[in-house]
Parts: structure tokens; C-alpha cells; sequence
């Protein structure tokens, strides 16, 4: 009988994973908003144990979210195009600095022979080309929105879906628990929540307080950069905060493009200093202040197993995948760390007991 509901629960577990992968092409608005609602539910929830009501505080809720990104796109999108249109003019210098001065500093002092250099002229015709099919895309976006329609308004649609699942998501996420508290077999009712409770504790700090670390690091990063003078300090700040999901990864992708940014705007190395004492104020405010605070100790996702579980999802099921990777890697990291400990007391792992054949042999030829 226990064989038979093991490969019971094996078979509705495979029937889930086909399941969401036949269903991936329209998953996104539904995985997106699903974990939208669960960012945005604690705050709901305190609103609510302060005495307002459950609708209200999640209209106040939802209202804020969308006003919130409403704002940071105004405000960030003129200053990214404006910084994008920057490196794209100060790319060919970009190229002759690293022919006429990184390749030989690095010959000189590593003592290594690089003897390729930078084709500049095959970049010109690669960019010049580049430009070229861009404007003709350009002239023919009127046939191709024509051609397409269906499919761009089928995206706009899945799009606008994201905040009307999250909306109401919200207003009845305690339900949901509910209804799928009620559905777990009652000898099992405590087992499953306690697992339940553990897998949010992960997912709290990892994509609650990750998410904050990431946004205030890449404010710090930015602004600081911003002091330094640095005319790419938005889109390197916002890099190197994006890139703090996995630790250091940020830190190290941003300090050199930001060292590199700095020689070839100010042209000498104290530009460099600055910008790496703004770096080491963002490390020393990231280990002493927002992880102990944000994210705390729970986490227990390895950096190895974030990027696979990353890219796994991406893999198999695309965009849904890569948003429902980390919530499925928690889970599983839970449910493997109970197994762990299951196996710790099984008789597999300690022994039948009984005498052990070696300890009585060892006794025999002593007496």
C-alpha cells in the first residue's frame, strides 16, 4: 500500500511538471503575478492587523506597487537612454584605450605575448552595419506590426494580465491557503505545514530581502558614482545591484566597469580610487547593515544553486522557468534537508540492531 501512494504522488508530480511545461507559453502573467502577490502580501497583512480592511489594503497596496514603478520608469528611462547614447559615442575610444594602453599594460606586467589587437575597422563595419539593418527594421515597422499584430497584441494582453492576477491574488491569498490547507490529507496536515512554513521562511529572505539588498545597493552603487562624477553611474550602479543575487558577482562585474569607465572619462588613476572607495562603502553597508537586516540567516541557498536552478528553469520551460526557478529551488532544498535527516535515523544509515559482526569478532579472539 505505501508503494503504491509512493508512485502515486511520483506520477501527479511528473503530471505537474508536463503540465507547466505544455502550458509555459501562457504561464508568465500567472507565475508573475503569483509572485508579485506574495511580495506585496505582508504588507497587506500588517495593513489588515492594524484594523483596515483587507480590500482597502490591498488597493492600497497594489496602488502604491504601480505607482511606484509608473514613477521609477519616468524617471529612469530618459537617464538610461541618455547614458546608452553615451557609450555608444565613446565606444571607438573605448576600443583604442584597450589597443593602446590595457594590452600592453597587461603584456608588461604579466609577461604574456597578446598578439591580437582590436580590429577597429572590422568594428566600424560591424557597427556600421549593425546601424544599417536597424534603420531598415525601422522603415518596415509598419509592415511588420502589420504582419504580426495578433502576436503583439496577444503579448500586450499577457502583459496587462500580470497586475489583474496580482490584484486579486492579493485580495485572496489567505483563502488560497486555506482551501489548499483543506485539501492535504489530515495525518499529513502538520508534516506539510511545517514544511510550508520553513520553504516561506526561505523564500522571505531570499526573495523579499535579496530583492531589498539589490535595489539599496544599487542606489549606493549609483549614487556614489554619481558624486565620483561618473557619467555612467546609473547603468553601472543598477549592474552591480542586479548582480548581487549572487555574492561578490556584483561587486567584482561592477567595480571594474566602473574602474574602466573612470580612466577613460578623467584619464588618471585617482578617479579609479574614488571609485573604489565607493565600492568598499557598498560592501561595508551591504555586510553590516542590509544583510544582517534584510535577509538575515534563513536563506541556505548556495550561489551554485541559485545559477543552476537559474538556468535549469530557463531551460526547460523559458521564462516561466527562469520565474518560478528560485521558489522551486527553495522548496526542493527544504524537502531535501528533511530527507536528509530522515535518512540520518534510518536503519539504512545507523544499522540493524544487533551485534555489530566485527566489534563480536574483535571480542572473541581477546577473551
Amino acid at each position: 500500500m505505501a508503494d503504491s501512494r509512493t508512485w502515486l504522488w511520483l506520477l501527479l508530480a511528473a503530471a505537474l511538471c508536463l503540465l507547466v511545461y505544455l502550458l509555459s507559453p501562457i504561464l508568465m502573467p500567472f507565475a508573475a503575478g503569483a509572485l508579485l502577490a506574495y511580495l506585496g502580501n505582508p504588507l497587506v497583512e500588517r495593513l489588515v492587523r492594524a484594523g483596515m480592511a483587507r480590500t482597502w489594503a490591498v488597493g492600497l497596496t497594489f496602488s502604491t506597487l504601480v505607482v511606484s514603478v509608473v514613477l521609477v520608469l519616468v524617471f529612469l528611462t530618459p537617464m538610461l537612454w541618455k547614458q546608452i547614447l553615451y557609450v555608444e559615442a565613446k565606444l571607438p575610444m573605448l576600443l583604442r584605450w584597450v589597443n593602446r594602453e590595457a594590452i600592453p599594460w597587461v603584456e608588461r606586467h604579466l609577461h604574456v605575448d597578446i598578439n591580437q589587437r582590436i580590429d577597429m575597422h572590422l568594428v566600424g563595419e560591424w557597427l556600421s552595419g549593425y546601424w544599417t539593418e536597424a534603420g531598415t527594421a525601422a522603415g518596415n515597422v509598419l509592415s511588420q506590426v502589420a504582419a504580426s499584430g495578433f502576436s503583439i497584441l496577444s503579448l500586450l494582453g499577457m502583459l496587462a494580465l500580470v497586475p489583474v492576477v496580482t490584484f486579486y491574488l492579493l485580495l485572496d491569498w489567505d483563502d488560497l491557503l486555506r482551501r489548499i490547507r483543506d485539501l492535504v490529507p489530515r495525518h499529513l496536515e502538520q508534516t506539510v505545514v511545517s514544511l510550508a512554513r520553513e520553504c516561506d521562511e526561505v523564500l522571505a529572505a531570499f526573495l523579499r530581502g535579496q530583492l531589498m539588498v539589490m535595489v539599496a545597493l544599487g542606489v549606493v552603487y549609483a549614487a556614489g558614482l554619481g558624486i565620483v562624477g561618473l557619467k555612467l553611474a546609473l547603468i553601472i550602479g543598477m549592474v552591480a545591484g542586479l548582480g548581487s543575487i549572487i555574492p561578490y558577482f556584483g561587486f567584482a562585474i561592477g567595480i571594474v566597469a566602473a574602474s574602466i569607465a573612470a580612466v577613460i572619462q578623467f584619464g588618471d588613476f585617482s578617479a579609479v580610487l574614488k571609485v573604489w572607495a565607493v565600492f568598499a562603502i557598498g560592501q561595508a553597508i551591504e555586510g553590516w547593515i542590509l544583510q544582517p537586516y534584510l535577509v538575515g540567516d534563513k536563506i541556505g541557498l548556495h550561489p551554485v544553486a541559485v545559477i543552476f536552478s537559474i538556468m535549469a528553469g530557463g531551460q526547460l520551460f523559458g521564462f516561466v522557468g527562469m520565474l518560478l526557478a528560485l521558489p522551486v529551488a527553495a522548496v526542493i532544498m527544504v524537502l531535501l534537508r528533511h530527507g536528509h535527516t530522515l535518512y540520518q535515523q534510518s536503519r539504512l544509515y545507523q544499522g540493524a540492531p544487533g551485534r555489530d559482526p566485527i566489534v563480536a569478532e574483535d571480542k572473541d579472539a581477546s577473551s
